[in-house]
């Protein structure tokens, strides 16, 4: 919804140290900014498998937060693992649910964290998906209308005959959110797994 509403930049860290340098480029910047954190990510980077214990973030590469001044760019997206055979755009918890599935599944996928969900970091994202000439987009909020239709659109426009398969998305169901069936609702790394695999075949 935030992402529709022109002049207004919205933003989502995946980790601590993103957190810190967008919230003080979001209060450097002259344009209004909507800044959205994960209530999932607060005790660590939650991969999806809510049945185990969260790895804290003391035990990740970006959770240690600098007490010095840095900011993050803002309409910055951020390559987390690089790949050559498939490009996964996600952000926020779902980064940490896609790193998750590519581990588990063994694919050489590239994965991408937005950071900035609107204006998009375009070039990177145009870049990879031209690059693997396949793409998957993870995110949370409901298929219809959600961020990944957009940037859909925006690949097939942008890289079409570089496309080896059509592009796919994993999303939240669109049915009211329902919190006795969180986690068949909530698209975790099985899916996501599901997802690169038929791309990757198709």
């Amino acid at each position: 919804m935030f992402t529709q509403v022109c002049g207004l930049r919205t933003v989502m860290p995946s980790n601590p140290y993103d957190a810190k340098g967008l919230l003080i480029a979001s209060i450097e910047n002259n344009d209004p900014v909507i800044f959205l954190e994960p209530k999932r990510l607060y005790n660590g980077p939650f991969d999806g498998h809510h049945e185990r214990p969260v790895v804290p973030w003391s035990k990740h590469p970006l959770g240690e937060v600098p007490e010095g001044y840095y900011t993050v760019p803002l309409d910055s997206a951020r390559i987390t693992r690089p790949g050559a055979s498939i490009t996964v755009i996600a952000y926020g918890t779902m980064v940490h649910v896609a790193e998750a599935a590519t581990l588990e599944s063994g694919v050489d996928a590239e994965i991408i964290d937005l950071r900035s969900l609107w204006p998009l970091d375009l070039d990177t994202l145009v870049a990879s998906v031209k690059k693997t000439g396949r793409c998957v987009i993870v995110h949370e909020a409901t298929r219809t209308n959600g961020l990944g239709a957009e940037l859909l659109s925006l690949m097939q426009e942008h890289c079409f005959y570089h496309l080896q398969a059509p592009i796919e998305r994993v999303t939240g169901w669109d049915t009211p959110y329902p919190h006795a069936q969180e986690w068949s609702y909530f698209p975790g790394p099985a899916r996501v797994a599901a997802a690169l695999q038929r791309v990757l075949e198709a």
